[in-house]
């Protein structure tokens, strides 16, 4: 009895574990140097919904038009640089790289890129300069939304929305937002 006690308990829990799994939100841990995105810290989500935050103003004549392809030289994630990414929108606005400790608690999450002007809480009309205290309304990854931050740099660019397979495998990301113009290249 206590055998076919063990196998069913053993049966139970491997078949919660491989269901668990088959989720269809697409995440990805950032293992980038230069940022400190770990499991602990919070996790890029895709909403795959392109929703953009009001007031964004489209590019016009981007260096690289909506439906073109690129080379990402970006590595916030892993398995994005290298990957070609597809256009699919171009931004002019301020971007930021900002540190803050995620509302679900953690470790703070340093140098962040990307956020954009238009993902601050009651933004000002004029961009925040490096030191500025900040609450985002962005919400690319858990505990991100409402967080109180601190802009790292902050740089006049265009930005792009962009869809990609990650170089390392796995599932097509729809709709990631943020690569600046300086992290993609023609491909040739």
């Amino acid at each position: 009895m206590k055998k076919y006690v063990l196998t069913l308990s053993t049966i139970l829990i491997t078949s919660s574990l491989v269901l668990s799994g088959c989720g269809k939100e697409t995440r990805q841990t950032n293992t980038s140097n230069d940022d400190n995105h770990t499991a602990a810290a919070g996790e890029m989500h895709h909403s795959e919904s392109g929703e953009l935050p009001e007031g964004l103003r489209e590019k016009n004549n981007p260096t690289f038009p909506i439906g073109s392809q690129a080379l990402m030289s970006a590595d916030h994630m892993s398995g994005m640089k290298g990957a070609k990414a597809k256009i699919v929108g171009a931004y002019e606005t301020t971007v930021y790289a900002v540190t803050y400790t995620p509302t679900t608690g953690g470790d703070p999450v340093h140098n962040h890129k990307w956020v954009i002007h238009e993902e601050i809480e009651d933004h000002t009309d004029h961009s925040y300069a490096a030191g500025s205290e900040v609450v985002l309304s962005a919400d690319h990854m858990r505990g991100m939304k409402g967080a109180k931050a601190t802009i790292d740099s902050a740089e006049q660019t265009t930005v792009y929305m962009v869809d990609y397979t990650p170089t390392t495998g796995g599932d097509s990301i729809k709709n990631h937002k943020w690569v600046t113009e300086e992290e993609l290249s023609v491909i040739q």
